[in-house]
């Protein structure tokens, strides 16, 4: 019989045990979430409570990862998330290991067994995490040595944008690194197939599990490599098959007219709901189709599950009508909240990213008055220190991207800036355009209804930046008309002692730990980061709560019913038409824009530069 006639017989074997796989599978992905979230948030905790602040922001996580304690828990945080991974896989081999028909008897048989060997199953996650991570970590290392020679030059922006030469050059090294990487790990990864079975099954001790598996799997490994390659391809092309198939639904959907972002809403939802099925479904049938590989390199005999009597089915029947009453209970309290949620808007404020950055050139007076112009409540923009010690608005470290230019903004002095034409790179009309200064936007903004926030960027090459811009600010007149933030917190701290009178806020991309315990007077996050939870807990405290960017109407839906207090957008007039919009939606409406917006179905407008 020839691998890929292996492969479809696994995937048909698990088809056919649907109604055992499939619920199995929703099951454990629910009890996995129950059993591992606390564990990770103390974890989490434990490494927030060790770096001397309240949560990790972006500079500080990497930092903290690296260090002699960093590195530990985040290994025991990886631990903890392929225990559940194994927890979810080990039943599924456990019931296709019994010999049982039904849902009960070999999902309970497989569930009881996994819980037995808990402990070994824990420590064989463990030691297979610091196995992969003790081949992985040199060719890492490597990888982001090649990084640093190839790619540090300019800013980071101006690689991702034009990707240069260097940059192909970098992709090429480091990609065929880790596809040697790739490579090794295969080999590994095939020889130890047998080890959680011989933990699970044959109660082999986890550190002997993976020698043995390596010696009984000899002579077998290229097969089953072959096998697991054959799988893999039928689940991604399975998968991008009903992608596509969703997004060519979307797509055929008229989004022109008044009621056309309604219609795109219901169609949407619809998609949606089959997706989640049918991915549901695929998920579950391809780890059911795995299970039925590697149990096919298996020679242990098959389980017995135990016999069980009438009273036992009807003893889980009461249980599991329990349970769906609980979870019934749980789901009509919830939607009450959700449409207490829905039924109005706080006040939600409009922030120009670096002006009006899809309209007009980011960071120049045409974006910053094009944004004034569109009413946004605030203008941010993205301010640094000159060589002679002006305070210029400039996003990156060196105007590459912009207009190809090898120039540090700390290297050149305000006349050798003016000189750079940042305009071209969006459209030639807007050749005339130059770096502007902080001084030149706080005239353009006062006396407007629109007020500035003003992100102090640090490239390691600040000299006294807090101290000039308060400077600047004081001279214009207008302290009550901006507000500071930056991803570095420190800096956040030291602007709140110097101006506590001055709004100052943390802009996190990535973060772990408790926003809300940070001293600031509003958190800007990535929308990866929006989590309802997150938005009431900072709010509670008194603090604001930004996302960026937001350009996607759907998404500034979902942004708004979530609670957050001001958008940051490239496009602000659509956020106000989107705000306006929502006054007309009843909160039904409101809660299926919000379900909408979570998905990436959606035609989507991209951010020009998704970075704060």
């Amino acid at each position: 019989m020839s691998n890929l006639t292996e492969v479809v017989s696994a995937y048909k074997a698990a088809w056919a045990r649907k109604g055992l796989f499939v619920p199995l599978y929703a099951v454990l992905r629910m009890l996995s979430l129950a059993l591992i979230a606390p564990a990770f948030a103390a974890l989490v905790n434990l490494a927030v409570s060790l770096s001397n602040q309240s949560a990790l922001t972006d500079q500080d996580i990497a930092m903290f990862v690296l260090s002699p304690v960093g590195a530990p828990i985040a290994i025991a945080v990886c631990g903890l998330f392929l225990v559940a991974e194994v927890l979810g896989f080990s039943v599924m081999a456990a019931s296709v290991h019994t010999q049982a028909g039904s849902v009960w008897a070999a999902g309970a048989a497989g569930l009881s067994l996994v819980l037995r060997r808990g402990p070994a199953l824990f420590s064989f996650a463990l030691r297979f995490v610091l196995r992969v991570l003790l081949i992985s970590l040199p060719f890492l290392l490597l990888s982001g040595a090649v990084a640093w020679w190839t790619l540090t030059e300019y800013d980071i922006n101006y690689y991702l944008t034009f990707r240069p030469p260097a940059f192909r050059v970098a992709v090429l090294l480091i990609g065929a690194l880790l596809l040697v990487l790739a490579w090794i790990l295969i080999r590994r990864l095939s020889s130890w197939a047998l080890a959680l079975h011989l933990v699970l099954f044959e109660q082999r001790p986890p550190a002997n599990a993976f020698e043995e598996s390596a010696e009984r799997m000899q002579g077998q490994t290229a097969a089953l490599r072959r096998r697991l390659a054959l799988w893999l391809a039928l689940r991604l092309a399975i998968g991008a098959g009903l992608a596509a198939l969703a997004g060519a639904a979307i797509g055929l959907v008229p989004t022109d007219g008044a009621d056309g972002l309604r219609t795109e809403l219901r169609l949407t939802l619809l998609v949606v709901g089959l997706w989640g099925l049918a991915g549901l479904i695929l998920s579950a049938t391809a780890l059911g189709a795995l299970a039925v590989i590697i149990d096919g390199f298996l020679d242990t005999p098959r389980l017995e599950a135990p016999a069980r009597g009438r009273a036992s089915i009807r003893r889980r029947l009461a249980v599991a009508v329990a349970l769906s009453a609980a979870v019934l209970l749980g789901a009509s309290w919830f939607a009450h909240r959700a449409t207490e949620r829905f039924a109005s808007d706080g006040e939600v404020v409009v922030i120009g990213h670096r002006g009006a950055a899809g309209a007009r050139p980011e960071n120049t007076m045409a974006s910053i008055l094009q944004a004034i112009e569109d009413k946004a409540d605030w203008v941010e923009i993205d301010v640094q220190e000159s060589a002679d010690g002006e305070i210029v608005v400039m996003h990156d470290s060196d105007y590459m991207k912009l207009a190809g230019v090898d120039l540090k903004v700390w290297n050149g002095t305000l006349e050798e800036l003016r000189q750079i034409d940042i305009g071209s790179w969006f459209d030639p009309a807007y050749s005339d355009q130059r770096t502007p200064t902080l001084r030149e936007v706080l005239e353009a903004a006062r006396g407007t209804s629109s007020r500035v926030l003003i992100e102090l960027k640090y490239y390691g090459h600040d000299v006294d930046l807090e101290r000039r811009v308060i400077a600047l600010v004081d001279a214009a007149g207008m302290t009550d008309r901006v507000a500071t933030m930056s991803l570095k917190y420190p800096a956040v701290q030291k602007m709140h002692n110097l101006r506590p009178d001055w709004q100052a806020g943390v802009l996190a991309a990535t973060a772990v730990g408790d926003l809300s315990r940070l001293e600031a007077d509003f958190v800007a996050v990535n929308t990866g980061l929006a989590r309802a939870g997150l938005i009431r807990k900072v709010q509670a405290t008194g603090k604001d709560f930004f996302v960026w960017t937001v350009n996607d109407p759907l998404q500034m839906n979902r942004m708004i019913s979530m609670g957050v207090d001001g958008l940051i957008t490239d496009e602000p007039v659509l956020a106000r038409q989107v705000i306006a919009a929502r006054a007309d939606l009843s909160a039904a409406e409101r809660a299926l824009l919000m379900l909408a917006g979570a998905v990436d179905l959606t035609r989507q407008t991209e951010a020009l530069d998704d970075r704060p």
